[in-house]
């Protein structure tokens, strides 16, 4: 082989080498200039073909037309693959571009969930009345859910058809046989009274809203887990008449108007007498419908506080008496918004949320 040949072959292997690590198109540009311009390193090689042997030109000829060939085909094929690659950055550039002097989107005005609203008018209602707002834990024991309350040892809440014990928290017996205190999720709020009454003393008042967990089947007018908003007087002297004037004026509050209530005698463990509070539907105005069902929804139990509840407390029921309450807070916000299914409260379905 001829020191042209060989001259001809360098120069080809080496800008297709540099054509393959080019990695812009300008850089590729510069490339082709330098190697097949008007005085580029090939251009200048080919033009030396004249010079050769008469018996090499043909050879030389040959080998110079395949150069051509084989530098053109890798120089299009780079400069496709830039092309594509630049297109590629392009787009994403102009999908990272923030422009300044656009308007901003308009974002929605979020709103306070329908329970919320509602457990805060109660808050002002029941704060323009004098009473403090108290908080219990979620995880109670066993002392403070049933037995303060005076219920039974075998009552069917302490039943896990009932109440969500937590497992780990130990068992019924121990080894001496002795009763352990389990925990539970709070089925009600109750058992935040007693602890309440052992930090303060009498007289007072105080209201103490939260969410609470029962173990039964779901429908129109039941959840798993649902609110209560609950109520306690402590003095020397209220009557009947009184917490029923107080349930009158807190409704009253809550819906700007005159609510028809009935208290109607039931039994609960925690009060002494106890009583089942009603109110008229105002979905269908006392006609029945799936709500109520007869035209009066079941809003509250009430009713003095048991004395051993009160003893409980540490506080003595010769000297002071008491007016409970217990409000379903999920059905309360149904009265006041004219919502048919409590299941639609804690769906998280934002249809639903925005109507609020």
């Amino acid at each position: 082989m001829t020191s042209m040949q060989d001259k001809l072959k360098n120069l080809k292997n080496e800008i297709i080498k540099k054509l393959d690590l080019a990695e812009t198109i300008e850089s590729l540009e510069d490339l082709r200039v330098e190697y097949l311009g008007r005085k580029g390193k090939l251009t200048q090689a080919f033009k030396e073909v004249k010079n050769a042997a008469a018996k090499e030109k043909p050879i030389i000829g040959r080998l110079v037309n395949e150069i051509k060939a084989e530098v053109d085909k890798v120089y299009n094929e780079s400069r496709e693959v830039l092309g594509v690659r630049n297109k590629k950055q392009e787009t994403r550039n102009k999908e990272n571009e923030y422009d300044v002097t656009l308007p901003g989107k308009l974002q929605g005005n979020g709103s306070l969930h329908p329970l919320t609203q509602i457990r805060d008018e109660l808050n002002d209602a029941f704060k323009s009345l004098g009473f403090e707002i108290y908080e219990g834990p979620e995880i109670s024991d066993e002392k403070h859910v049933f037995d303060n309350l005076n219920f039974p040892p075998h009552h069917p809440a302490r039943e896990s058809m009932d109440t969500y014990w937590i497992k780990t928290q130990g068992t019924i017996n121990n080894k001496q046989g002795k009763k352990e205190n389990r925990f539970c999720l709070r089925p009600h709020l109750t058992g935040a009274s007693v602890r309440y009454m052992k930090e303060h003393k009498p007289p007072f008042r105080f209201v103490y809203p939260g969410r609470v967990f029962r173990a039964e089947a779901t429908d129109a007018g039941h959840e798993r887990c649902f609110y209560q908003y609950e109520a306690l007087i402590v003095n020397e002297d209220i009557t009947l008449s009184g917490g029923k004037i107080l349930i009158d004026t807190i409704l009253e509050r809550v819906f700007g108007k005159k609510v028809k209530t009935r208290m109607r005698q039931g039994f609960f463990s925690f009060v002494e007498p106890g009583f089942e509070i009603d109110m008229q539907c105002l979905n269908c105005g006392g006609k029945g419908c799936s709500i109520c069902g007869d035209g009066w929804v079941e809003m509250m139990p009430g009713g003095p506080p048991h004395l051993n509840v009160m003893r409980a407390g540490g506080i003595n029921p010769e000297q002071w008496q008491g007016f409970y309450i217990n409000i379903g807070l999920d059905r309360l916000a149904m009265m006041k918004y004219g919502i048919d299914d409590i299941r639609l409260m804690h769906s998280g379905d934002l249809r639903f949320l925005k109507q609020f």
